[in-house]
């Protein structure tokens, strides 16, 4: 139930909400441009702020552009409307009560969008890797330097830990919003390879894959590769991988590129997807791949 509850609130989220604020800005009867600035302002802050930091590869990476260009045909529409009325007139107290909600919508969505423009860089110096898979397309679940775009940043050791999600041709993360078969899920099986030269310090194989939405909060890492760097002492953590593909094991070492084994769902993970974090001394450190600095809605192009 809980997992139906979080779809569903999802779906609110990306389809729903943006729908009705849109809906409401072009079909509203304002009587002065106050009403409608503020009523616009709330609506922009709102699409902007989702098109940034909500996960859109539950229903294709480029439906958040669909919605901000009906914001636009809807800002343009609703303006040609009101650009002979007044600046403000005489309100009435459901108006004021409705410039009221919108002013205090304008500074919640406000905030919200400072606080996601926060995570898209960091002063910290970090590890720099290549991208561990070599192949297709991949999304931003989780990441960057605010809880806003990525929760790993509530837990000191994953401060800056990324969860990558592959694509498929529809731009969605699966066939279907939460399958059990993980053949569905366009990440499972990809292969993994070492993203620098280093040695090889922890594994784990042999863990089962769970089936979504089931996880395994015993062995939160799963099946997992961990290394070191010549570059950075950090270690470097590559988890949730395929049970009994795990190509490596402790003092082995890796070559940028060398085969660890591959994508998989065992551990602490709702779907198959790729955790890979750094860490130093229980403090997360940032990832840089080939000097990007990855946020949630980033998508790299393995090999681009």
């Amino acid at each position: 139930m809980d997992g139906v509850l979080s779809i569903a609130f999802l779906l609110f989220m990306l389809i729903v909400l943006p729908a009705v604020f849109i809906f409401v800005l072009w079909r509203a009867a304002f009587k002065s441009k106050l009403e409608w600035g503020l009523e616009a302002g709330s609506s922009i802050l709102l699409v902007v702020w989702l098109f940034q930091s909500a996960n859109w590869s539950w229903i294709g990476i480029w439906a958040r552009y669909i919605w901000m260009v009906l914001l636009a045909v809807a800002l343009f529409i609703s303006w040609i409307k009101i650009r002979t009325l007044p600046l403000k007139v005489k309100y009435t107290g459901n108006q004021k009560f409705s410039i009221a909600i919108h002013g205090f919508l304008i500074l919640v969505f406000g905030y919200y969008n400072v606080m996601t423009i926060t995570s898209y860089s960091t002063k910290e110096d970090g590890v720099d890797l290549v991208f561990p898979i070599q192949e297709g397309a991949y999304y931003v679940g989780h990441g960057g330097n605010h809880r806003m775009m990525n929760y790993h940043q509530d837990y000191p050791p994953q401060k800056y830990a990324l969860d990558i999600l592959g694509l498929n041709g529809l731009g969605t993360r699966a066939k279907g919003l939460l399958p059990t078969n993980l053949d569905q899920y366009a990440i499972y099986g990809d292969r993994l390879v070492s993203p620098c030269n280093g040695t090889v310090v922890e594994t784990q194989d042999g863990l089962i894959d769970m089936t979504p939405p089931e996880m395994d909060s015993d062995q939160p890492e799963g099946n997992h590769v961990s290394l070191i760097c010549e570059q950075h002492p950090a270690t470097v953590l590559l988890a949730h991988m395929q049970q009994g593909s795990v190509a490596v094991k402790e003092g082995d070492i890796v070559k940028t590129g060398q085969y660890l084994g591959k994508v998989g769902n065992s551990g602490n993970t709702s779907e198959p997807h790729l955790h890979i974090h750094a860490e130093m001394e229980g403090v997360g450190v940032p990832i840089r791949f080939d000097g990007r600095f990855l946020v949630r809605n980033n998508v790299i192009k393995a090999g681009k």
